[in-house]
């Protein structure tokens, strides 16, 4: 029999008991749960972040094609506001043939109606002082009105070769 045990103790090693660890084992093991759960924790605020960025991206790629479509309608409405500017002023133009073309000028509505009343207002005093020339210098205009001859500074035959022509 005690070769028996012997054979059973060489076929298998002897246990060995884990010495205890007391609260050094489970202070050990809090730990390791503590940084589990932080890293589960970090784990999940990394995956909201991510999605926050694919979203703030997707924002980002929304609002610079915004942007480019606002640009381009801009561009469109600068250019029909030229078209509409340069419509107005060519009318005014036409509608005031006594002010001079080169004196309205500008790039909108507003300017033009400016240089407009400016002109018209050179236009009158050029016009007032040329009419204050003008009665100054007055000479009246034509001949005077006719009259019939005197007739009586004539001898009666004449008057008679007056008359008789005068047929």
């Amino acid at each position: 029999m005690v070769d028996e045990l012997e054979q059973a103790e060489k076929a298998s090693p002897p246990e060995v008991e884990e010495p205890e660890t007391g609260d050094g084992g489970s202070e050990l093991e809090s730990l390791v749960a503590q940084k589990d759960e932080q890293l589960a924790r970090a784990g999940a605020r990394l995956t909201e972040l991510e999605q926050a960025f694919a979203g703030k991206e997707t924002e980002i790629a929304d609002l610079r094609q915004s942007r480019d479509g606002l640009e381009e309608r801009l561009t469109n409405l600068n250019n029909s506001l030229s078209e509409a500017v340069a419509s107005y002023k060519a009318i005014v133009v036409q509608s005031n043939p006594e002010v001079i073309q080169e004196l309205i000028s500008g790039d909108t509505i507003e300017s033009v109606n400016e240089s407009l009343e400016k002109a018209k207002e050179l236009v009158s005093k050029v016009r007032q002082g040329v009419e204050s020339e003008i009665s100054l210098a007055r000479v009246p205009a034509g001949a005077p009105e006719r009259s019939l001859p005197d007739l009586s500074a004539l001898s009666p035959r004449e008057k008679i070769q007056y008359a008789i022509g005068k047929k």
